[in-house]
């Protein structure tokens, strides 16, 4: 059973662990793909590094991502230097690529936030670092393309420190106009003909030195006292000021060249934490309020604790789940349940992954990062255990951004239906910010994504993995209909033709209730006016009446029915009869009550250059949006945060994109429903009729 130890005591029966997990996070084009090629070169993984627009590299396997030439997925990688096995993630950098990066982080000690030093800070660094920080992982710094023409690296890494903080220190500087990089935290002095390209590496040593040591007041006052420390006897230190967040490395590669790869080898072996040494995980035990936190132990003889953090489903080789293991000792054969399921599943077989290639292994420790095939209970964000009272631990959720940009898919083929339903449900399963679901009101399949490339690439994947062609639109707008003073009417339904006819009469009332309070349905019916056995019927006529709407042919809501009086027959009255009679006094009600049609009002949080602020905001007033706060930030970044209607933000991503060239993204949450304006209203309502059916 898993102890509710604190983070001091589970450090404190470490060992040394020989694995260390990265993930490689940040910008697209900021290199992550090459990088990952040139470390698995170094460590002869690999005879020679791959290519992104060859489509040759171990990471970008897909065929998708092949042709686009940049990374959707993230892929699980590995290699060996000095006798430890680095587990490397490489993830998407697009913001639509959320779905993927995100999860990343929770397999890992180390984010390893990755920038091209040609374009310098973009916002995705600045939103992984952001994330980093948050799950409270140790963060490192590359700065990649160090040997880019015109760069000014030293420029480069005053814009980090101005960004993430003065703890932002160089572990290694760059040399020969970024030919090479010189070592500043085991070697004090640099050597003749490989001094730094810019400070100095006695600088760099001094800086790096004296903030580790200010973590340990023992270690700073030995620091005072002898003037330095070696670099050899500050382990322990550099990792709580790197668990602390107290030192952020920043070290500069050149992916393409070579350049610093074999020196970021080195620190990830040397210096970064190995599965004992970073920040446990935010586990928690029980749900809700009365959740309690929890902390793994890095014990290989403990009870089994791990975590799935990426799902695939091939349509030929079925569904791979990919955890990391915190604690205890995975096998196979090993009998795991999946959360708090009752049935355990037994472990067949048990992958290390390379890109594509699956790699058997006969165990996974705490650290290790493995994938187990064709068990079609496993889901994502899943924890897997081995003990039943463990069933109701689970990490703390990932804070996703909303899905926003939707689609409304329609099979081209008929019959395709269901299997177009399948599919989604598959392509939903592998990716937390894909959303699907159908809009009874509008009678729509509608899928929602990040962005227009989310959108695409699910599209690209329902034709050619799968082969399901579809038809898009935008989707329709989850209008309302509601009512804003009281009103009556009654209607009285017969029908004679021949035997026994059909009679019933409701005398009702509808009132408006408050935003978002749904639907009441009262009887105040005295003397068996209406016999109790067909006041059901009545409230069936009501709510049929309500789902097909009333004035534009939207949900009615937030009304209260009261039903105040009627008639029967003890013949001719039946439940049909009292249906059509309690929908035909809702609509006329409904009419006499000034009925208006709501739409929904969204909260818009938009992040856009500083530069363009006047723009964005100038935009989202034309829009019908109210602008409630600006907020600037020290990195030139600005945010915006608004409520605008859902109807005025139809393809906004690409006026964003054009206001900010492209660097602009927004996130939406529904805030509540409103009146349209007049004019708005009068254009739906003309032309439209409720059909009289009986």
């Amino acid at each position: 059973m898993i102890s509710p130890v604190s983070k001091s005591s589970a450090r404190a029966t470490r060992s040394q662990i020989a694995i260390r997990n990265l993930a490689l996070v940040g910008p697209s084009a900021a290199g992550k793909t090459t990088l990952a090629e040139a470390l698995l070169q170094a460590a002869s993984m690999i005879g020679a590094a791959g290519s992104v627009e060859r489509g040759s590299t171990v990471s970008d396997f897909d065929a998708l991502e092949q042709r686009m030439q940049h990374s959707l997925l993230t892929s699980v990688l590995h290699l060996s230097h000095q006798d430890t096995r680095i587990h490397l993630l490489d993830t998407p950098g697009s913001a639509d690529g959320l779905g993927q990066s995100l999860p990343a982080l929770e397999a890992v000690e180390t984010a390893a936030i990755v920038i091209n030093a040609a374009t310098g800070i973009e916002p995705m660094a600045l939103r992984m670092m952001a994330w980093a920080a948050e799950r409270q992982l140790d963060r490192l710094i590359i700065v990649n393309r160090i040997d880019a023409a015109g760069v000014d690296l030293q420029a480069l890494l005053a814009d980090i420190q101005a960004a993430f903080g003065r703890e932002c220190l160089p572990l290694n500087l760059p040399a020969r106009q970024g030919q090479e990089v010189v070592d500043g935290w085991f070697a004090p002095e640099a050597t003749a003909g490989h001094e730094a390209d810019f400070s100095s590496v006695a600088a760099a040593h001094r800086a790096l030195v004296e903030q580790v040591v200010e973590v340990d007041s023992a270690v700073v006052e030995r620091y005072l006292n002898e003037g330095d420390v070696p670099a050899t006897e500050l382990h322990a230190p550099l990792e709580q000021a790197l668990r602390e967040g107290h030192l952020i490395p920043v070290v500069f590669v050149s992916a393409k060249t070579g350049a610093g790869v074999k020196a970021l080898l080195d620190v990830i072996v040397q210096l970064l934490p190995d599965p004992s040494e970073g920040n446990p995980p935010a586990f928690l035990k029980g749900e809700g309020e009365a959740a309690t936190p929890m902390v793994a132990r890095v014990d290989a003889g403990a009870h089994v604790l791990a975590h799935v953090f990426k799902v695939s489903i091939d349509p030929y080789v079925g569904k791979l789940g990919v955890l990391r293991v915190h604690q205890g000792t995975v096998t196979p054969n090993s009998q795991l349940y999946i959360g708090d399921g009752r049935k355990p599943f037994k472990v067949g077989h048990l992958f290390r992954l390379q890109g594509r290639e699956h790699v058997e292994v006969n165990q996974a420790v705490p650290g290790d990062i493995v994938a187990v095939a064709k068990v079609d209970e496993i889901a994502f964000d899943a924890v897997l255990h081995d003990a039943a009272e463990d069933d109701h631990i689970h990490l703390k959720p990932l804070p996703f951004p909303v899905p926003v940009h939707g689609l409304a898919l329609k099979p081209k083929r008929h019959g395709d239906e269901q299997r177009l339903a399948e599919v989604l449900a598959k392509l939903t399963a592998e990716d937390p910010c894909l959303k699907t679901e159908h809009v009874a009101s509008t009678h729509e399949t509608v899928v929602y994504g990040l962005g227009e490339l989310h959108l695409r690439v699910l599209l690209e994947r329902l034709r050619e993995t799968y082969r399901v062609e579809v038809d898009t639109a935008p989707p329709r707008i989850a209008y309302r209909e509601t009512v804003t003073v009281a009103a009556q009417a009654q209607y009285r339904h017969k029908k004679q033709s021949g035997g026994a006819g059909q009679f019933g009469e409701v005398h009702l009332q509808v009132e408006p209730l408050p935003r978002g309070a749904g639907f009441e349905f009262v009887s105040a019916v005295k003397g068996g006016a209406i016999p109790g056995q067909f006041m059901p019927s009545v409230e069936k006529g009501v709510r049929l009446a309500m789902a097909a709407g009333v004035i534009s042919g939207h949900p009615v809501v937030d009304v209260r029915v009261t039903v105040l009086d009627g008639k029967h027959h003890s013949v001719d009255s039946k439940d049909i009869a009292f249906v059509t009679a309690g929908k035909k006094a809702f609509i006329q009600a409904l009419r006499e009550a000034t009925p208006v049609v709501l739409e929904p009002i969204v909260d818009v949080e938009i992040s856009a250059p500083e530069a363009v602020l006047g723009d964005v905001t100038g935009d989202l007033s034309s829009r019908r949006g109210e602008v409630r706060a600006t907020d600037a930030l020290p990195t030139g970044q600005a945010v915006v945060r608004a409520r605008v209607p859902l109807a005025e933000l139809t393809s906004y991503q690409t006026r964003l994109n054009a206001l900010t060239r492209g660097e602009g993204h927004y996130t939406v949450a529904l805030s509540h429903f409103d009146a349209v304006p007049p004019n708005v209203q009068a254009e739906m309502v003309k032309g439209y009729q409720v059909r009289d059916e009986d």
